[in-house]
């Protein structure tokens, strides 16, 4: 069988597609730009359905306001377009290898004349400026090859129209949540002290990846979090080989994912008694994050979820210095978070139905840490949790 006759395999259907390409498109014109070059993987997949693991290579999608979009990379990863994208095959354009990590050409300079050749020269062009996978020789580059064009920042302008998830996105995230629910299952099963942490990381990883129910798991855009005793006051530390200890409490903050779509969860477990510094922790983040969901509903703002968590902990004494929330979805490497909204004080956004959060209610204290959160998607009446793993502080003996 030839490419020509390979089926894409989509996850959603083509009237979806279309749904997003017109969002967008509305966006654009807003913005008062011609072409969107989309660096963003998560964005990339969200407009074309493309997946692939090429992101360390220069790739993206281009939008202009009629036709479909185009898929441009790597030579060798269009048939990975091909394969994933419902993208016409004419619509799927690339670079050939001696431009890949070379100090000679960038693959840049044959988009600018890609973009010449079909009438953009002077166009306005949106451009994810502070983005991950959108380098400064990208940037540079486009500036040389394409002199009479104006480049926009359009950072977040695809990631805005994600926000609101449609219904089978949203089951794509419960699905996640029942993922992430066997991995805390698995943590639960094997905690213990004397275990060591790579061992116990092995676990986290099989549940992920063996999912539930013959639904198959998929990698998540972070790794496993899980520092213990004061390692567990920084929140972004992994793991190692070293055994579990009485005495200490250890946070995991680990998602389920499900064709990209992601349910962050975290839970906090102490070996041995747990102090009275963990207690009243956990009394409060659990009375704080009561207070939040409650404000988590259409027609609220951001700021309503942080400000009944944060007073909360006021009255507890605690001092929590972050946000206490960002907004998932579709993800890859490194973060799975939107990059768009935060639940902190100040922020505005008002919330509206299909919204999706992880209620990051975190505390990373000195010398020690917990984290007791959840994900949720925004309704009308209140918000759904996508996980449901007991909201507790487990304690191993």
């Amino acid at each position: 069988m030839t490419m020509e006759h390979v089926k894409p395999r989509l996850f959603f259907t083509q009237e979806e597609y279309d749904r997003r390409l017109a969002k967008t498109r509305k966006a654009m014109q807003m913005k008062g730009v011609d072409v969107l070059i989309c660096t963003e993987p998560a964005n990339m997949a969200w407009l074309t359905g493309y997946d692939g693991w090429s992101f360390y290579v220069h790739q993206c999608v281009i939008v202009t306001m009629e036709g479909q979009p185009i898929w441009y990379g790597r030579t060798q990863d269009a048939n990975g377009a091909k394969v994933t994208c419902y993208l016409d095959h004419e619509n799927i354009l690339s670079y050939p290898d001696h431009y890949v990590q070379s100090t000679e050409r960038h693959p840049m300079d044959l988009l600018s004349a890609i973009l010449i050749d079909k009438g953009f020269s002077s166009a306005s062009i949106g451009l994810e400026m502070d983005n991950y996978y959108f380098s400064a020789a990208a940037y540079c580059s486009l500036l040389k090859h394409m002199p009479n064009a104006k480049f926009v920042d359009c950072n977040v302008l695809v990631h805005w129209q994600r926000a609101a998830k449609s219904e089978p996105e949203l089951e794509m995230m419960r699905t996640a949540g029942r993922i992430v629910e066997a991995m805390h299952a698995r943590i639960r099963e094997h905690a213990r002290p004397g275990l060591p942490k790579n061992e116990l990381v092995a676990e986290i990883y099989d549940a992920s990846l063996r999912g539930v129910e013959g639904i198959g798991g998929d990698y998540a855009a972070i790794v496993p979090l899980l520092p213990s005793g004061a390692d567990a006051s920084a929140p972004h530390l992994t793991w190692d080989d070293r055994p579990f200890k009485l005495g200490e409490g250890t946070f995991f903050e680990v998602a389920g994912s499900y064709h990209r779509y992601h349910c962050p969860l975290s839970r906090s477990v102490f070996m041995g008694k747990p102090t009275q510094q963990f207690l009243d922790a956990e009394k409060a983040v659990l009375e704080g994050m009561e207070a939040g969901l409650e404000m988590a509903k259409v027609g609220n703002v951001c700021e309503d979820i942080a400000n009944a968590f944060f007073g909360v902990l006021k009255k507890y004494g605690i001092v929590k210095d972050n946000r206490t929330g960002y907004p998932i979805g579709l993800a890859y490497p490194p973060d799975w978070g939107e990059h768009t909204m935060s639940l902190r004080a100040g922020d505005r956004t008002v919330l509206e139905e299909g919204m999706t959060f992880h209620f990051m209610t975190g505390l990373w204290q000195d010398g020690w840490g917990l984290e007791i959160t959840e994900s949720i998607a925004i309704g009308t009446n209140g918000p759904e949790c996508l996980a449901n793993v007991p909201r507790e502080l487990v304690i191993v003996d």
